[in-house]
């Protein structure tokens, strides 16, 4: 169970714009953050993120909370394994009244079996002289923690040895189950790499065969700790540069980055045996730095970069691709010595879009026009998911690159069709349903919700009945349930202002004059009412109460 101190501090340290972006893009949009919600499909943004109050919501679907509800709905988890969660994005301990953190004891065996690996290397020549073949120095090995892991039985054999407990190392993704029985290691006879977190918590390793093995780099399996889709490896490493240095280097490889780190180009990262996806983008805006994507030029290494320049530029990020000739990559130039000639390379870059257009065009014969159409319609398709100001920037290099007039792109995607306007118009963001005439109510009620204890002094004056359509709302406030979803949407919409004290109580006034203008009509209207409690209780409205709600006094008086 965790500890209520320690649950508390981790709390009021979260961040949630930190956290929520650790799953999806978000961006800044006047005080507050938007992002496409992430539980519901839309392509206008709908869900907004206070920092200030550390909520978010999605006016699209109505789910709303903290980062904690965030974490437990996107992982499907309970609440203290959401904590668990969010301390092991934040890279803290938390602490337990009774047993322990079973993530904890992950990282711990986690935290061993590196130790063990590192030392595993010292003794093993082959290793050695494959890393030193490949230009590592020693200073690198170090630095990034490489190792060596024998055959399958030994790593069982360390396990067992130091009373590790061989289920929880198949949780942490280091051995794994036969069919048949007993467990064998995941990776053997192979150099190791630890992979860690953007904090730097180690997670998992990635395994590179000296044995001629079919399988090259072997990774962790996705485990708790371990989403290969949303790490990059050597970013911990390199984070503080690229904030720095607003520059982000993406390589295809783990030697990749350790050499260009060896070369002093420190901003580099890999992803992990796999194309760079829609997972990864929320890491790569984290600085706002501009994304250099350094892959080989052979067949694979091209259509890599096309895929990820595309997502990326229709990402919205400020980009560009090199690719390395001859069949190179970057480790091999650097261990050859050609350190300025990656430097050159890497300044040489060409930006995202005029790559991508380029290889399009590349991929159809232009001499044949139904080939040349195709490269058009995949050309302007294309640019139409740009920006305005992207797309008008390119049209031109994009005609002279098919030879065609620049006009054609004019009026070239094909008319939206009605199914596809009212898709749009549904996915247009909604409000609280608020009519004109109670913008006011909706005004009152959000400073009441900012300022709690307004509720305890108006409740002489204010019950739900005077909030008509709202009144609900009102009493989730009387009740304190400030994590209402409609009142947490009410906090996030920026139409709705918050009003100086003096303002609230005028607004307040003429909201109570309406309230009992309304109630003067039923009274007069209500056949059942006995002739003298009509008269009195016109009387009371007409002659007391609305007279002093017209001077700004606040005033209550209940009509039974």
């Amino acid at each position: 169970m965790i500890d209520r101190a320690s649950e508390e501090q981790l709390k009021n340290s979260i961040d949630i714009v930190d956290i929520i972006s650790n799953y999806i893009e978000i961006k800044k949009a006047g005080a507050n953050f938007k992002a496409n919600c992430p539980f519901h499909g839309e392509k206008t943004p709908s869900f907004v993120i206070s920092p200030t109050k550390q909520i978010f919501h999605c006016f699209g679907c109505g789910v709303g909370g903290d980062a904690i509800q965030f974490v437990m709905e996107y992982e499907k988890l309970n609440y203290p394994e959401a904590l668990e969660k969010i301390a092991s994005i934040m890279n803290v301990s938390l602490q337990y009244t009774q047993g322990k953190d079973h993530h904890q004891e992950s990282r711990e065996i986690l935290e061993k079996v590196q130790r063990y690996y590192t030392q595993n290397l010292q003794h093993h020549p082959t290793a050695h002289a494959y890393l030193k073949q490949r230009g590592i120095t020693q200073a690198s090995i170090e630095a990034f923690g490489i190792g060596y892991v024998g055959k399958s039985y030994e790593l069982i054999n360390f396990l067992q040895q130091n009373f590790l407990s061989l289920p929880t190392a198949q949780e942490a993704g280091i051995i794994a189950q036969r069919e048949g029985g007993g467990f064998y290691a995941r990776l053997s006879e192979r150099i190791t790499f630890p992979i860690h977190s953007p904090n730097g918590s180690l997670v998992g390793f990635g395994g590179r065969t000296i044995t001629n093995h079919p399988a090259k780099y072997i990774n962790s399996p996705q485990t708790k700790l371990f989403n290969k889709s949303r790490l990059l490896y050597g970013y911990a490493k390199a984070k503080t540069n690229i904030y720095r240095n607003k520059k982000l280097i993406i390589c295809e490889g783990y030697l990749d980055v350790i050499m260009l780190h060896q070369a002093g180009f420190t901003e580099a990262v890999a992803t992990l045996g796999t194309a760079l996806t829609q997972e990864h983008l929320p890491l790569l805006r984290k600085g706002e730095p501009k994304i250099i994507l350094a892959y080989d030029g052979d067949k694979a290494g091209v259509a890599a970069a096309l895929k990820a320049a595309i997502m990326l530029s229709h990402g919205g990020f400020d980009g560009s691709v090199v690719l390395f000739p001859n069949g190179q990559d970057p480790a091999e130039m650097i261990a050859k010595g050609e350190i300025q000639n990656v430097a050159n390379l890497l300044r040489a870059e060409q930006p995202l879009t005029p790559f991508v257009l380029e290889q399009i065009t590349k991929s159809h014969d232009l001499s044949n026009p139904r080939d040349k159409e195709h490269a058009f319609h995949e050309i302007n398709a294309y640019l139409d998911k740009l920006s305005p100001i992207i797309r008008d920037a390119y049209l031109a290099h994009a005609a002279t690159l098919l030879g065609i007039s620049v006009n054609l792109f004019e009026g070239a995607s094909p008319p939206t069709s009605n199914t596809e306007k009212k898709k749009k118009t549904q996915q247009k963001s909604p409000k609280i349903d608020q009519p004109h005439e109670d913008i006011a109510q909706l005004s009152i009620l959000k400073n009441l919700h900012e300022e709690p204890h307004l509720i305890e002094e108006m409740s002489e004056v204010l019950e739900p009945s005077i909030f008509g359509h709202y009144s609900k709302l009102f009493e989730a406030l009387q009740n304190r349930e400030f994590d209402h979803p409609q009142l947490m949407a009410l906090a996030l919409d920026e139409e709705i202002k918050l009003m100086p004290n003096e303002e609230l109580r005028h607004t307040l006034a003429c909201l109570l004059f309406r309230h009992y203008t309304h109630q003067l009509r039923e009274v007069s209207t209500n056949p059942n009412l006995p002739l003298r409690k009509k008269g009195f209780l016109i009387r009371k409205i007409k002659m007391d109460l609305l007279p002093r709600l017209q001077k700004g006094e606040l005033v209550a008086y209940k009509i039974e």
